[in-house]
């Protein structure tokens, strides 16, 4: 069965860190597209950051570009999202999500079929 496990999250006050985790099981990870995506209250889910398959390509929304990092381990088969300068609009559950199929419409939910449960940031101001 697949499995993604996202771990932590938790409240942080504005301009502090926190680093995200996502563990997956249950099928081969190494070749596939991963990334973040978040949702707050009332809002639809929005693309976090992406990256390939080898880490060679990134992606981020404008949003949290120069402050967030997406990495993972295909020997760990952990995907991680490091977070910086952490702003109250930042708030939002935050989900990993995995896709083994070629597409170029990255930033869409659509374009990927596992997903994690999610995990809570709360950015207090």
């Amino acid at each position: 069965q697949v499995q993604l496990v996202e771990t932590g999250g938790g409240l942080v006050q504005a301009g502090g860190s926190l680093r995200l985790s996502c563990a997956a099981s249950g099928r081969t990870f190494t070749y596939d597209h991963m990334a973040w995506f978040r949702q707050a209250p009332g809002k639809g889910r929005e693309f976090v950051a992406g990256i390939s398959w080898n880490g060679g390509e990134t992606t981020y929304t404008d949003s949290v570009k120069g402050r967030f990092t997406i990495s993972r381990d295909n020997a760990d088969h952990t995907l991680y999202l490091q977070m910086n300068s952490l702003k109250p609009e930042d708030t939002a559950v935050y989900y990993c999500a995995d896709t083994p199929r070629y597409t170029t419409s990255r930033s869409v939910p659509d374009a990927y079929d596992y997903w994690g449960q999610g995990t809570q940031v709360t950015v207090s101001s």
